[in-house]
This record gives structure tokens, C-alpha cells and sequence, in this order.
């Protein structure tokens, strides 16, 4: 557009030839700037960890400059300029969400306990015992039948689910081959014991807490000394209504709820004390100001022997220089977590900033850009968030996670000891590997019932005795909480009669391929016919920038790639012209991707379009041509067929056929872009310019299922998300050494396991979807933490290039609840019934069809609400124009069940012992307010 621009005004004085290159400019802009859409399809590539904050050094000094301590701290202030100049009240929130909430994760209290299942034990290759529990249940009373399988290690569990077939019995032995175990010192044995379920409760209940306790620091303005600040024995104005905020003010004599290590017999933790219950956790919070104060005692121990032992900490400072005065190091403990916040009095608006120890994890919500908060309610909500999720994130840390496995290792052997006896007796059961049945035997069936009627009372005992108690997490039904949530779908269209093989969106519209009836046009009228069923569509591509429509069809050696013009086939629609045919698209062949069996182009096409077909094992690269602005060949009207601007760069031989490729942008476009192959056990990144080879992963199991690899980009850098099994594994590949990408382990790579083997992958920083048969799994890309898993039945994920379309039998009036929202009827675990087995769909009758819906998650949602900054993107400096989203309500498919979670119970003495030292370590969070 500059060059274009500069032409204009050096050829003012021609007039015919001005017009010309005005009317070039403007479609050189529609070419390359054509929607919203697109330009969010492009960024939701690009994430940033810098969200999170930065690492830094900070050094706490006395009043006469002396270093008295430092330390590594994430700091956490929601801007990289905090000089910049803001408006209060005209920054964008971010989605505020507790990360692996205990209503997903807690799995053996939710699914398992008072039904039904399996549990066995065994001993691996290096003679560890492990456990293992199955259950055939139907998933959040969905008429959706799965296997959920929990595995218990002294590494920790591993949880997956896998689909239920009527036709095919489900083996111990696999399901352990999908957790990559196939080896085994002892083959694992049924336990029959019931008592076994009190068991595996104390396991699950080593994944942390469910309750939370925090401590509040107040701080004068000026003082710079924890003594300092724990001999404060009152507080200010403002400091009270920060505490009415924060829950309710309650006594602690005779309190019944949770207490948090306070006394609540003798009044000697003090007299009264703030709690809340939020999102079915309860919190107390350790306040300085009611602890116990001593005249005597200058460094108040019985305060900081609460407050010194809780994970998270705030520090609520008065002062007018609150942000720069305070560091976390002037706190004489080993503080992990310290959260810092400042109110400015005058606008009535808190200023929050977090401070994190450098190894703990990431986690969120990120704070908004600037980090004032006009709303009270929304700064609660935030605040209640960050401090639940900044404590799990703590228990990540090497210190914690090395006590916890410890204390699950001692667990795991102890009870082995103790079903040892047990080998030579009727507990043990020895059909080793027997199949995983819904229903009890027919032999012995009164003894079978009887054992199963044992064991699902105590089970249900258990369960009601952990509600009662209060110690297990309800779901979100009993908080009142309900609000809508950027993944929320929205109907597109219902009762779709073909099967989709593909489909992408262009414009507002819904392009899609189906074998039955061919390429059809969707939108709020009724379906318009593209193509005819003669040309079989099995992948495609809408670049509406590019005026392209790229398509693979038809299969084997007959498999071409097809370019079409979006401009040629719009017209086509518009003057009611016949439906195109295979023989119509001839002159649209690519006719060197004969036999073709897959493609794959970059995503930042800003420069230049790449496209990589596969033709067995080699690789074909194409280019289309630069725009030439001399001849306005590449944006004047051309012929109909847009063959002639593609060329063939050069052919890469592979030693296997790709299953999964994705093109990687380099830093400058040069000779450093690469291609990334999936085969065999291996990732592969191919260089395009020399056609070498560098391994980037290998897959260490004896089955492996490619999903994808995505191409992203953190902070300009390129990067890989490589999905296989149920693993999603990122990778940098950056930075270059010329044309040699430096591939090592680096400290930003990560890894994270989804519950459910997915089909297809879709990142929208920042989030990553997963799509498997029957479920959507929504993570966080920093960290891969769960935040939601919603249930959709027959689930196919069709488009998501740019807004997100996928195809369910999920009727569209279900949808009419908030998705937090709690509406399962049978069996609900807060009331536990009887013993019911699930109840699965029959199987479709001669001549039925599968009703399916079409619904669409809009990309502006997922990724138009994230932190207002700028991503750098590489290549191409675009200019984001993101629209307002229509105010249109969205709707959920399914509203999913959020059942109760893991309680906490009576305990052994070992884990009793050691949760005590885990809780001793020092640990904190702090905030502090100022006042003018």
C-alpha cells in the first residue's frame, strides 16, 4: 500500500493512470485485508507468556541503603510500561477461571464412588505398585457411555476416558496399553474388597486441598519490616472495607464450618475472623489484625505462626509510593506466592500487583492492561480466583511436588502390604485381565448382586459422610453462580441430513464438503449447491485475502489440488449458474499433485502463500507468484482459473508417508521457513530451501495417533504444539543459526495430558480446544491447566480456521442453559440413591439417520476478550481490526453436570504426618492499600 500510495503522488499530473492506481490500492487493500475474521484467525496463532509477567531480580534494603535480602521474583503488574498513561474504566477484562477445577478433576469422588466399578492392583517393570480403577458410566447423564480409567501411581494419576462400544468388550490390558503400560512384574489382579474405595479416596485426596487458607498482612504507609508490619494492631477505614470485601466477619467460638487451623473452642487464634465460601470452596482467611497481639512479643510469633504457614499471602499497604516501596524479600520468610495491591483512595479503584517466587507455574487470570479495577464485585471475583489458583499452581513447585510423591509412594506400598495377605484369599480376584463388563456375570448372579449391593453402600457412605462434613466440592448449582463463557456455542444450523467430510467458513457462511451431495453454501437461507457430488472434496481451504478457495479431492491416485477463484464462484451464485462439476473444474487442476493425499499451508500468509502437498513420501512445494505491481496482474480481474499464478519451488523426498504436516514462518522468511512432518514414531522439521531433516521429537510408545502440530508463535518465536495419544507437547524451534534451526530442550517447553484421546486440535490463545468423540476438553495454552470440559454427543469438529463450526446430534434445545449451570436428574452424588446402571442409547433402527446440528464458536470470543496488547507476529505487521461482537446471547450445547468432587477424610497416619510438613513449609501472599 505504500508503494502504491507513493505512486499516486508521483504520477498526480496523469490522471488516467492516478484513477488506476487508486482503484489498484483499493483492492490491494480488500486482497490483503479483508475481514476481521481473518485477521483473528491469524493472530489467535501468536501467544505471549509476557501476560504472566517477567522474572526479576528484587533487593530489600534498610533505611540507610544496606542490601538485607533479595530474591527471583514473577512479577506481575499488567503492563510492560508502567509509566503509560491510563483512563480507569476503559481497560477490557480478562476471563476469569479457577484452573483444573475440582468438579472435572476429582474424578473418583465425582464418577466412582457409590457405583459400580473395577479397581486392581499390580506391580510394574520395576516392581512399584500401581492401582487401577474403571468405570463404565454415561458421562454427565448425556446418554454419552464411556470408560473413565484412573491410574495410581507414586508419580502421581493418570486419568483418561475411552469410548464404549456395545459391539467390543474392553480388556484391563488395554486400557493400561493406552496409558503407555504394557510391562508388568506382576499382571494386575481384581480387588474385592469394598473397603478398597476408603482407600483410593486418601490417594486422590494427596492432589491438594479442596478448602483454602489465606493470610492478610496490613502495612502501614512507610514501614518496610515484616515486624513492622505484624505489630499493627488495628487497622484503617479502608483496610475494613477491603476485609467486607474479601467474606463475612465471623466468630470463632463454636464455628462449625471450615476454620482453617484457627481455634474455634478457647479463643486462643483470637475471636473473630473473615470467611467466604466461593464457587463451592471454602476460605478463611488468617487477618493480622484478629490474630492474637503481644506488647511483649516485638515480632508477634503467634500471628506469623499462622501467616508464616500459609501458601499465599496478601499484603494490603497504605501509602502514596505503594508500588515501588514494597518487594517481596523484606518478608523474612521463604515466601512462594506474595500478592500486592494498592487502592487509590480518591477514584475509589484497586491497583493490583503480584508478586510470585520464580519456580512456581504459571497461572491465571492474567492481570488486565492497566491493572486498576473499577468494579468491586469484578475485583473480588479475580482476587478469589488468582489466590485459589496461585496455591494449586505452589503445590507444582519441585519442593512440593517431591513431598507429595513421597507421601504417595509410602501410601500406595502401605496398602499393598496390606492386601498382600490377601493373595492366596478370595479378595484377590484372578481373572487378570478379564473384560471390563456394565453388568454383573450370570453365573453366581445373587452372589455378584449381593457383593455389588456392599459395595456401592459404602461407598455412598463415604460420599455422604465427606458432604456432610463439608470437606467435598459442590458444584457451581449451589453458589448461584451462572454467567456466560466465551466458549458458548451458538446454533448454526439444525438438522443437517449429509455427513461432513470438511468444511471452512467464508465470510458469515459455512462452505462445506459432503460425499452425498457435494460442496454446499450455509448460511441463514437455505443451503446453495457449490459443486456437484462428482467432485468428492476431502480438504479445503477459504483465503478470502486471497481470492482463493483451495481444495484436495477425490482419493488414491486420482487425488489432485484444486484452486478456484472466491470471486469467479461468488459470481457464479449470484447469476444462478449451473453447479459446477468435476469436468467444469479441469482448468483448475494443479496437475503436478497427482495422487495427493494430503496438504498443508502457512498461516501467516502475509507475504506469500505456501502451499506443501504430499504425494506418498515426498513433499511438493508451491509458491503462488509475487504480486507484480506493474502489470496489476495480481489484483486486477484475471481469468477464472487461478492456475497459472501458482509454481513449483522443488520436491522433498521423506522416508515415510506424513501423517500430520504444518508449516512453520521463519524470523525473516529467507531461506529459514520449515516444514513439520509427523510419521513413524517422530516429529520431523524439514528445512524448505535445502530439504534437511532435524528430529524434533520422538514419541516413546508402541502406538502412536498423530493429531496435528500447530504452528505458534510466543512473542514472534516460532513454536510447535505437537499433538499425539493424549499428549500435547510444545516445542520452540527458534532462534535460527542461518538456516539450521536450533533444536534443544529449552526452559519454555512444556508439556500436559488431556483426559480423552482428541481428534482434532484448535488453538485460540489463550486457549486450546480439544475435540474427541463425545466431549470438548478447554485448557489454557501457558500452562495446560483444565478449565472446562463440556459434553457433546457425536461430536465432529467440521471448521476452525477462523470462526470454530463442528457437527453434534446434540438437540439444539438443550442449549438453552447457562453452562455452569447444574440440570443432571438421575442420581445426582450430593444425594446418593441406589444402585442404577447407566442408561445407553439403543442402537438406530433400519433406515434411521443420526439427526445432526451445526454450531459455531465464535473466534472473537476466545480470542477478541483476551489482554488488549499487542502480539507480534512474524512477517507481517498487521493492523488488528476487531469489531464489537454482535450482542447476540450465546448458547451453550450442553449444559454440563458439575457433580461434587473429592471430600476430605479421615486420613492414615503417614499422610496425616506429612501433609503437616507440607503445610510447615512458609509460604505466602501479601497486599498492601494506599491512602491519601
Amino acid at each position: 500500500v505504500d508503494r502504491l500510495t507513493k505512486g499516486k503522488e508521483g504520477w498526480k499530473d496523469r490522471k488516467s493512470e492516478g484513477r488506476d492506481i487508486i482503484q489498484a490500492m483499493c483492492l490491494t487493500m480488500h486482497f490483503c485485508y479483508s475481514s476481521a475474521s481473518e485477521d483473528l484467525g491469524c493472530r489467535r496463532g501468536d501467544f505471549s507468556r509476557k501476560h504472566y509477567g517477567s522474572v526479576e531480580l528484587l533487593i530489600s534494603s534498610d533505611a540507610d541503603g544496606a542490601i538485607q535480602r533479595a530474591g527471583r521474583f514473577r512479577v506481575e503488574n499488567g503492563s510492560s510500561d508502567e509509566t503509560s498513561d491510563y483512563t480507569p474504566g476503559t481497560w477490557r477484562r480478562t476471563d476469569v477461571h479457577l484452573e483444573n477445577p475440582e468438579y472435572h478433576t476429582r474424578w473418583f469422588f465425582k464418577y466412582f464412588l457409590g457405583k459400580v466399578h473395577q479397581n486392581y492392583v499390580g506391580t510394574d517393570a520395576e516392581k512399584n505398585p500401581f492401582y487401577l480403577s474403571v468405570v463404565l458410566s454415561d458421562q454427565n447423564n448425556q446418554r454419552v457411555p464411556q470408560y473413565r480409567a484412573i491410574l495410581w501411581r507414586k508419580t502421581g494419576t493418570l486419568k483418561i476416558s475411552l469410548p464404549y462400544s456395545p459391539t467390543k468388550t474392553l480388556s484391563v490390558k488395554s486400557i493400561l496399553s493406552a496409558m503407555n503400560m504394557d510391562r508388568f512384574e506382576k499382571g494386575p489382579r481384581e480387588i474385592l474388597n469394598p473397603d478398597i474405595q476408603k482407600d483410593l479416596l486418601v490417594l486422590e485426596e494427596q492432589e491438594g486441598s479442596v478448602n483454602f487458607k489465606f493470610g492478610v498482612l496490613y502495612a502501614k504507609d512507610g514501614q518496610l519490616t515484616d515486624d513492622e508490619m505484624f505489630s499493627n494492631e488495628t487497622g484503617s477505614e479502608s483496610f475494613e472495607k477491603f476485609l467486607n470485601l474479601l467474606g463475612d466477619t465471623i466468630t470463632l467460638q463454636g464455628w462449625a464450618g471450615y476454620r482453617g487451623g484457627l481455634d474455634t473452642k478457647n479463643d486462643t487464634t483470637g475471636i473473630k475472623s473473615i470467611y467466604t465460601v466461593y464457587q463451592g470452596h471454602e476460605l478463611m482467611f488468617h487477618v493480622s489484625t484478629m490474630l492474637p497481639y503481644s506488647k511483649e512479643n516485638k515480632q508477634q510469633v503467634e500471628r506469623k505462626r499462622h501467616i508464616g504457614n500459609d501458601i499465599v499471602t496478601i499484603v494490603f499497604q497504605e501509602g502514596d509510593d505503594a508500588s515501588s516501596s514494597f518487594k517481596p524479600s523484606m518478608i523474612r520468610s521463604h515466601f512462594t506466592r506474595i500478592l500486592h495491591v494498592d487502592s487509590v483512595c480518591q477514584e475509589k479503584n484497586e491497583v493490583l500487583k503480584i508478586f510470585s517466587e520464580e519456580s512456581v507455574p504459571l497461572f491465571g487470570p492474567p492481570l488486565p492492561s492497566p491493572p486498576v479495577f473499577t468494579d468491586h464485585q469484578e475485583f473480588r471475583d479475580f482476587l478469589l480466583v488468582k489466590l485459589i489458583n496461585g496455591e494449586k499452581a505452589t503445590l507444582e513447585t519441585p519442593t512440593f511436588a517431591q513431598k507429595r510423591q513421597r507421601t504417595l509412594d509410602m501410601l500406595i506400598r502401605s496398602l499393598y502390604q496390606d492386601l498382600t495377605p490377601d493373595l492366596h484369599k478370595n479378595m484377590l480376584n484372578r481373572r487378570s485381565f478379564s473384560d471390563v463388563l456394565p453388568e454383573s456375570p450370570k453365573s453366581a448372579r445373587k452372589k455378584e448382586e449381593a457383593r455389588q449391593a456392599e459395595f456401592v453402600r459404602i461407598g455412598q457412605a463415604l460420599k455422604l459422610k465427606t458432604i456432610v462434613r463439608g470437606d467435598a466440592p459442590t458444584s457451581l448449582v449451589t453458589t448461584g453462580l451462572c454467567r456466560k463463557e466465551p466458549w458458548e456455542s451458538q446454533p448454526f444450523c439444525s438438522t443437517f441430513p449429509y455427513e461432513i467430510v470438511c468444511a471452512d467458513s467464508w465470510g458469515q457462511s459455512l462452505l462445506v464438503a459432503t460425499e452425498a451431495a457435494g460442496v454446499m453454501l450455509l448460511d441463514a437461507l437455505p443451503p446453495v449447491q457449490v459443486f456437484d457430488k462428482t467432485i468428492v472434496v476431502k480438504q479445503m481451504h477459504v483465503l478470502e485475502p486471497q481470492d482463493l478457495l483451495i481444495t484436495r479431492a477425490d482419493k488414491g491416485k486420482d487425488a489432485r489440488l484444486y484452486v478456484f477463484r472466491l470471486s469467479g464462484l461468488k459470481r457464479g451464485l449470484e447469476e444462478r449458474q449451473l453447479v459446477r462439476s468435476k469436468c467444469d473444474s479441469r482448468e483448475n487442476k494443479l496437475e503436478k499433485t497427482k495422487g495427493c493425499h494430503l496438504y498443508s499451508i502457512n498461516t501467516h500468509h502475509g507475504s506469500e502463500l505456501r502451499i506443501v502437498a504430499a504425494i506418498r513420501n515426498k513433499l511438493l512445494l508451491i509458491t503462488r507468484k509475487h504480486p507484480r505491481f506493474e502489470g496489476l496482474s495480481a489484483v486486477a480481474p484475471g481469468p477464472d482459473s487461478p492456475v497459472e499464478e501458482f509454481q513449483y519451488i522443488r520436491e522433498i523426498c521423506l522416508c515415510d508417508p506424513p501423517v500430520v504436516m504444518a508449516l512453520v514462518d521463519g524470523p525473516t522468511g529467507e531461506n529459514d521457513n520449515m516444514i513439520c512432518v509427523a510419521y513413524k514414531h517422530q516429529f520431523d522439521l524439514i528445512n524448505e530451501s535445502t530439504g534437511d531433516a532435524y528430529r524434533l521429537h520422538h514419541v516413546d510408545a508402541n502406538r502412536v495417533n498423530f493429531v496435528a502440530a500447530i504452528d505458534v508463535y510466543e512473542d514472534g518465536e516460532a513454536g510447535l504444539l505437537l499433538c499425539y495419544n493424549y499428549i500435547c507437547y510444545y516445542k520452540k524451534v527458534c532462534p535460527f543459526n542461518g538456516s539450521t534451526p536450533m533444536i534443544q530442550s529449552n526452559t519454555s517447553d512444556f508439556h500436559f495430558s488431556w483426559n480423552q484421546m482428541p481428534n482434532a486440535i484448535v488453538c485460540a490463545f489463550p486457549y486450546i480446544l480439544a475435540f474427541t468423540t463425545d466431549s470438548i476438553e478447554i485448557r489454557l495454552v501457558v500452562n495446560g491447566n483444565l478449565v472446562y470440559t463440556a459434553v457433546v454427543p457425536e461430536l465432529q469438529l467440521s471448521a476452525s480456521r477462523s470462526d470454530i463450526y463442528f457437527v453434534s446430534s446434540a438437540p439444539v434445545s438443550s442449549a438453552s442453559n447457562c453452562s455452569s449451570r447444574d440440570t443432571s436428574s438421575q442420581s445426582s452424588p450430593q444425594t446418593p440413591t441406589g444402585y442404577e446402571m447407566p442408561v445407553f442409547p439403543s442402537p438406530l433402527g433400519d433406515g434411521e439417520t443420526s439427526c445432526k446440528h451445526i454450531f459455531k464458536i465464535p473466534l472473537c470470543n476466545l480470542v477478541g476478550r483476551s489482554i488488549e496488547r499487542p502480539l507480534k507476529s512474524p512477517l507481517v505487521n498487521k493492523v488488528l481490526t476487531t469489531p464489537a461482537p454482535a450482542m447476540v446471547p450465546p448458547t451453550p450445547l450442553i449444559s454440563a453436570t458439575h457433580s461434587l468432587s473429592l471430600s476430605r477424610m479421615e486420613i492414615k497416619e503417614i499422610a496425616s504426618r506429612t501433609r503437616k510438613e507440607l503445610l510447615g513449609t512458609n509460604i505466602k501472599y501479601y497486599i498492601r492499600v494506599k491512602t491519601q
